[in-house]
């Protein structure tokens, strides 16, 4: 850490520490939840690949009709409920792309600009007051 940072850390108060703090945890916790969606969306993908093999394999056993069904009904099928009743539906690409476009994109640029306001762009500064701290008390050199 530079001086300067270091200095500048140490020039918010308490109150604006603990509020960059809850911005900072809240951001970190939509991220993980945008990698959940990550995820979602590669689960999602694997497991109809299987039902594609699955396809394949029912029709050459004999099973027309069950071949079918995943071919018509669920590989086609998104995994939420489109929002027209002709819809099949948002496959996972799509709500994991809303997510990104419509909130996460958003959120990020808020607690940057948050950062930005309040501490100069310098991240972390609860951590940071925690890490002198610590440091401070330890009895190693």
């Amino acid at each position: 850490m530079s001086i300067d940072n270091e200095e500048h850390e140490r020039s918010l108060d308490e109150t604006e520490r603990a509020a960059l703090h809850e911005v900072e945890l809240g951001i970190e916790h939509l991220q993980r939840a945008h990698g959940h969606l990550v995820s979602f969306h590669h689960a999602v993908g694997r497991g109809m690949d299987h039902l594609a093999t699955a396809e394949a394999e029912l029709r050459d056993a004999g099973y027309d009709a069950l071949a079918d069904a995943i071919r018509d009904e669920f590989l086609p099928r998104g995994v939420l409920e489109g929002r027209h009743s002709e819809d099949r539906g948002r496959w996972s690409y799509d709500v994991l792309e809303t997510y990104e476009e419509a909130f996460l994109d958003d959120i990020v640029a808020f607690g940057e600009a948050a950062t930005d306001r309040i501490a100069d762009g310098l991240r972390h500064p609860a951590e940071r007051a925690q890490e002198r701290e610590w440091r401070g008390r330890s009895r190693r050199d």
